[in-house]
């Protein structure tokens, strides 16, 4: 079973950046990206013209902090890093989801203005689906 963790850990390095490139959302008559689908990666490149801050932000929750869990659980499971860093690597995969939160909240204020269009695409289920199984993953014992 450590072993099948483990492997899954693994192929979030492959499905995460699959995530951030897929489309998010598809939005019409939006004017912070002006354009049709909305992956995090386009997402953080149009914020990074208006608010570079929030830019980072975001980066930082959809990019580095679910890559920095995937590879920190890692070295603890080879024994690279001692079993110390576990809270750090939990309060990564929280911050992971912190992301999810984010976009979801721009859908519902986005829905709720009445300008415009928006839709969820399969890349939110797809990043949604790796956030939590990187959370899953934090959980099991060992």
């Amino acid at each position: 079973m450590a072993k099948l963790a483990r492997w899954l850990n693994l192929a979030l390095l492959v499905a995460f950046p699959v995530a951030w490139a897929a489309p998010l959302l598809r939005a019409g008559l939006l004017p912070f990206f002006g354009l049709g689908e909305i992956s995090i990666l386009s997402g953080i490149a149009g914020l990074w013209e208006t608010d570079k801050g929030l830019a980072l932000l975001v980066a930082l929750f959809a990019l580095v902090a679910p890559y920095a869990k995937i590879l920190g659980t890692e070295a603890v499971a080879r024994g690279w890093l001692s079993r110390r860093a576990k809270p750090v690597i939990a309060l990564m995969a929280r911050l992971a989801m912190a992301d999810i939160f984010l976009i979801a909240l721009y859908v519902v204020i986005a829905k709720g203005t009445g300008i415009g269009h928006v839709e969820t695409a399969w890349g939110l289920w797809l990043f949604t689906a790796c956030v939590l199984c990187s959370l899953l993953l934090s959980w099991r014992k060992g």
